[in-house]
C-alpha cells in the first residue's frame, strides 16, 4: 500500500482504529479504498456487518470522498477508520477549507456530480468541519 499507516491492532476483540496518510496522488484513491477495505476484513473478523452490502457502501464512500479529494483539495489527506457503536465512522481530512457541494450531473462529463449525493444517501450522518489547516469530512455508516 502507498499510504502511511497507524494502526491500532485487535485488542481484546476491539479494533480502535486505523489512520491512513496518503501524498494526494491519483493512484492514493485506489490505496485508500484498499486500506479501507483491509480494515473492514479486520473488523469482519470479530464484528460481522448485520448486512453484506454494508462493506460494499463503506468502500464506495471512502472511494468518492477521497477522489474528491484529490480533485479539489490538492495535497496530502488522511483517511481514518473507526469502529462506532453499530456502524464505522470514517473521517477524511483534507488541505482545503471548502466544504463539499453538491454539483449538478453531467452526463457529457462521464456521469460525475452524483459523488457528494452517494455519500450522503448512504450515510447515517454526514458533517463538515473546517479548520485553518483544511477541513475533515466526518460520515458514519451502518455497519
Amino acid at each position: 500500500m502507498g499510504g502511511e499507516t497507524d494502526d491500532d491492532t485487535l485488542a481484546g476483540q476491539d479494533i480502535a482504529h486505523r489512520l491512513v496518510r496518503f501524498a494526494g496522488a491519483p493512484a492514493d484513491v485506489t490505496e485508500a479504498r484498499l486500506a479501507a477495505e483491509a480494515y473492514l476484513h479486520d473488523l469482519a473478523r470479530v464484528f460481522p456487518p448485520a448486512a453484506p452490502d454494508h462493506g460494499d457502501d463503506i468502500l464506495l464512500v471512502v472511494t468518492e470522498l477521497a477522489a474528491n479529494t484529490v480533485e479539489y483539495a490538492p495535497g496530502p489527506f488522511e483517511l481514518r477508520l473507526s469502529r462506532a457503536f453499530d456502524g464505522v465512522h470514517v473521517v477524511l481530512r483534507d488541505t482545503s477549507p471548502e466544504p463539499p457541494a453538491p454539483r449538478a450531473f453531467d452526463p457529457s462529463r462521464g456521469g460525475r456530480g452524483v459523488g457528494w449525493y452517494l455519500v450522503q444517501s448512504l450515510s447515517r450522518q454526514v458533517g463538515v468541519i473546517t479548520h485553518e489547516r483544511g477541513k475533515d469530512v466526518h460520515v458514519f455508516l451502518p455497519w
